[in-house]
């Protein structure tokens, strides 16, 4: 058995399907379903019963997915250790990061810390704050938009001010009938659009339009199916081609904030302290 093996495990009972899982780590469904097979046969033991909703663990199930967890843990920490006790910055570095974060900041930060540091392997994972903040105690640094995550020591990257975007005009003094797009956030987002358009008086958001991605929300608004927040972060090519508004409560600029979080006690790891510096020395906005 490989480690990657229990970790394959780990992710199909905290996820609870073999497709979202495939999806999730970049290969195949039936690799993923071959690689399960193999490790039942390995075990001997049937690990995972196939429901119409989600996998569900067997008594035999639930005793192979701890002992996979407490090997998967026992793995990080020596690499811990030994890179704590190295002279050099090596070992994992895991990462959750904002989905926003992750495609517009990050893929320049982790190119200058990969060349300077190029014995350390990246573990990251992306999704919407609201995720990372369930799950961040499985990594070392959290970057997440809106509010910081309490539990852990967290500094301020950014704040990015936010828009009202549209393919028709904001006039003066007219009430402005459209839907409003929105994309899928975490609820600290929500509640500042609500609050926003509460306090409005010439928007009504006549109708909502739901979407998955923000890139998504961004194509329909350009294709004229209504208004879309965005921030300036993603939206910065928008400002000269479409009428938007900033937004604002009280005369002073909405803005979304983002936090980089991470555990007290791993900042004592060398790789964890240097990719922390190098994100405190980019200049974001």
């Amino acid at each position: 058995m490989k480690i990657s093996d229990y970790e394959l495990l780990i992710q199909l009972a905290e996820i609870g399907t073999v497709r979202g899982t495939a999806k999730a780590i970049l290969i195949s469904q039936p690799a993923v379903s071959q690689r399960l097979k193999y490790i039942e046969q390995y075990f001997g033991e049937q690990i995972f019963i196939r429901t119409a909703k989600r996998l569900q663990l067997t008594p035999s199930g639930e005793l192979i997915l701890n002992h996979a967890r407490k090997v998967v843990e026992n793995e990080l920490t020596i690499k811990n250790k030994l890179a704590v006790s190295s002279e050099e910055v090596r070992g994992t570095l895991s990462i959750a990061c904002s989905t926003v974060i992750s495609q517009r900041y990050l893929p320049k930060v982790l190119a200058k810390f990969m060349k300077k540091y190029p014995k350390v392997t990246i573990d990251l994972v992306t999704g919407t704050s609201g995720d990372i903040r369930n799950d961040y105690s499985n990594y070392h640094v959290s970057i997440v938009r809106g509010e910081a995550i309490k539990d852990l020591e967290h500094t301020l990257l950014f704040e990015d001010p936010l828009y009202i975007f549209d393919t028709q005009p904001f006039t003066e003094g007219e009430v402005k009938e459209r839907p409003l797009i929105s994309f899928k956030s975490d609820d600290g987002l929500e509640e500042v659009i609500n609050h926003w358009v509460s306090t409005q008086n010439k928007i009504d958001t006549v109708q909502k339009i739901s979407v998955d991605q923000i890139e998504t929300c961004k194509q329909f608004m350009k294709q004229g199916l209504g208004m879309a927040i965005l921030p300036w972060s993603v939206s910065e090519s928008l400002i000269e081609r479409y009428p938007h508004v900033p937004l604002r409560i009280d005369q002073k600029m909405v803005n979304r904030q983002t936090w980089l979080c991470y555990h007290s006690e791993f900042k004592d790891l060398p790789q964890v302290q240097s990719f922390i510096q190098l994100m405190l020395e980019e200049t974001f906005m």
